[in-house]
């Protein structure tokens, strides 16, 4: 099935080019390498990635004023919601920590530097691997003559926040829970669970990035995504870990609650939701997927904005109103929420240091990303609810468009030309890839 292998490789392709490739605007900060952190003790939880292997995280201690502060983040990359995708998967570095690089970068949001990140600096920062290809929120699995797949998401969460506990995180005093597309939507699934896990006098706080995903109906008239979600929630056993107030709510079609948009008003924890009204993995997979764009007419204008006619404008600003639309209640009525909805053609902005905080950061009424997301967390000032005039008036924007609407990763890589999309070489993509 192409849209699952799209859904599936693209977000990947995504969240690597974007963090492995953009050029730090900060000389002398290449960003600090931290190790992996295998969890022991998650197999007699039957924690398993979708091959069988443990699940990790990467730890790099807090210090000072923020040694009992915590931040943790879920990393993304799409999901499989069939078994021919996920047992392609499995043998991926998505789908096992036997091919995950052991080292990662911590930059943007993770960064121990006070210049970059000056809010969260010196706070313990977690990244959580992501390995079971439904948001950290499965709990079933997959048994025929050739194949074993686990699809234990919820077990493997559970698992490192019980790894975690011991190490200090249940004395924690301020915690921030986050993650980037689909770990953006593994932040809405678990944000109340994770309050659960802390002291009852801890600040804790949640914040989505790039994963406010859109139960959106294509350009062909079709809900590509929520058909999507359907056989994901169905497949890995997601139904029995969702809210059940909203599944309540929502029933006969529970399935809905994987949609943020959704879920979103039965989340007591307080949330800020950071996202672009013109997300660039919405725009190429929930409102142009391949299905509804057989013939090609889309290719230019995804490859480049300015390159759209005033029909594929017209529905990219379409798509911003049905987004800021699903927020407008959550904008008028949360008191305690924020949100940071620029207008740029970008997807997952707190990872990356260009996006996050730099002198060339996006900004809305001159406010970057880390300054809004800051103010709200520790309170400063008034309301920290951001959004942008719609494209193409903001001018801060870098647009990273991935340059390429295939199935396969091996077609383009990384890298900024002068139109601002991707571009690089097959060898240097492969080493990225491998």
């Amino acid at each position: 099935m192409k849209t699952t292998r799209l859904l599936d490789l693209t977000a990947a392709m995504v969240l690597l080019l974007y963090v492995a490739f953009s050029l730090p605007l900060v000389s002398g900060d290449p960003g600090r390498r931290v190790n992996m952190t295998l969890v022991r003790g998650a197999a007699a939880l039957g924690a398993f990635c979708l091959d069988g292997s443990l699940p990790a995280y990467h730890l790099d201690k807090g210090f000072g004023a923020g040694s009992r502060n915590w931040l943790l983040q879920f990393e993304g990359g799409g999901w499989c919601n069939d078994i021919a995708s996920c047992v392609d998967r499995s043998k991926t570095r998505r789908g096992s920590t036997r091919f995950m690089t052991k080292t990662v970068v911590f930059t943007g949001i993770l960064s121990n530097n006070a210049s970059l990140n000056p809010d969260f600096y010196n706070w313990n920062k977690v990244r959580l691997r992501y390995c079971d290809g439904a948001s950290f929120a499965g709990d079933a699995h997959f048994r025929n003559g050739t194949s074993l797949l686990y699809f234990r998401g919820q077990r493997i969460w559970n698992a490192i926040i019980l790894d975690l506990l011991p190490k200090g995180l249940s004395q924690a005093r301020k915690a921030l829970l986050t993650g980037c597309s689909a770990g953006g939507l593994s932040t809405f699934l678990h944000c109340d669970n994770f309050t659960s896990y802390l002291p009852k006098t801890a600040n804790v706080k949640c914040m989505s990035d790039a994963g406010f995903f859109l139960d959106a109906i294509d350009v062909a008239s079709n809900r590509t995504m929520r058909s999507f979600y359907t056989q994901l929630v169905s497949l890995q056993g997601i139904q029995k870990n969702l809210d059940p107030n909203c599944t309540r709510a929502f029933y006969p079609e529970p399935s809905l609650c994987f949609f943020p948009q959704y879920v979103l008003r039965f989340i007591k924890t307080p949330i800020f939701i950071l996202n672009s009204a013109y997300d660039v993995f919405q725009f190429h997979h929930g409102l142009v997927p391949p299905s509804a764009d057989r013939t090609g007419r889309w290719n230019h204008c995804k490859l480049n904005v300015t390159a759209c006619n005033p029909h594929q404008l017209d529905a990219l600003q379409g798509f911003r109103t049905d987004m800021l639309g699903a927020l407008m209640n959550f904008f008028r009525n949360s008191t305690r929420g924020g949100m940071f909805i620029n207008s740029c053609f970008d997807h997952c902005q707190s990872a990356l240091q260009e996006t996050w905080l730099s002198p060339t950061s996006p900004r809305i009424h001159n406010k970057t990303i880390a300054a809004t997301v800051g103010d709200w967390y520790f309170g400063r000032g008034s309301e920290a609810k951001e959004i942008d005039c719609p494209y193409p008036c903001d001018k801060t924007c870098h647009n990273l468009i991935p340059a390429s609407t295939t199935d396969s990763l091996a077609s383009s890589a990384p890298g900024h030309n002068s139109r601002g999309t991707l571009s690089q070489s097959q060898a240097e993509l492969n080493d990225l890839l491998s």
